[in-house]
């Protein structure tokens, strides 16, 4: 095995023991030696990579992100001017947004309480920008192959998308707190402004 190939199989390791842990305890009760521990990477290893618990919690929401871009890509077919099959894959990952479980929907709630850590505000401008960016490109893509129109403004559309997933995902942090608009009404919205003609 190349060392590349090593070197990414580790982060990947450390990723998901990571996930792992937050699926079992809260990321504040979660310690740099449990992921030690979880990971069976030294606390050199892990630095390698990442500087802070913090960071490494904000690495699980880029891979979830990136992770949707590339099932949406996957989907994409361009000799078809339907827009179904990608538009299935980020509803998928859209049916998370009301999951108090989900573990990046515990991760953005425990990091966007500690938005006055400059690393961690970094981290959260980072995730931000990039969800607006994949959001737009997934609305031009559709435009590109036909299937959104042209009138649909994919900077303004790309911004309420964003300001109502996050709302989502901060509503469903609030125990006990639920609501008419869920996951699966935004994703009828999506489709309903996307498609219209």
């Amino acid at each position: 095995m190349k060392q590349q190939e090593r070197r990414q199989q580790s982060f990947q390791s450390l990723l998901e023991a990571t996930k792992e842990l937050i699926r079992e305890k809260s990321c504040q009760a979660i310690t740099m030696q449990d992921i030690m521990e979880r990971s069976g990477m030294s606390k050199g290893a892990i630095f390698h990579y990442v500087g802070s618990k913090d960071e490494i919690f904000a690495l699980v929401l880029q891979e979830r992100l990136e992770e949707t871009n590339a099932r949406f890509n996957a989907a994409v077919d361009p000799s078809n001017s339907r827009f179904d099959g990608p538009m299935l894959r980020l509803a998928e990952r859209f049916a998370s947004f009301g999951n108090p479980e989900d573990v990046t929907n515990k991760v953005l709630s425990y990091l966007l309480g500690k938005e006055d850590q400059p690393i961690v505000a970094a981290a959260l401008k980072r995730y931000y920008e990039s969800s607006y960016h994949y959001s737009k490109e997934w609305i031009t893509t559709g435009q590109r192959h036909g299937v959104i129109p042209s009138s649909v403004n994919a900077e303004e559309v790309a911004d309420m998308f964003m300001i109502l997933s996050l709302g989502l995902r901060v509503r469903a942090s609030i125990p006990g707190v639920s609501g008419a608009f869920d996951a699966e009404r935004f994703t009828a919205l999506v489709a309903d402004i996307l498609q219209a003609r």
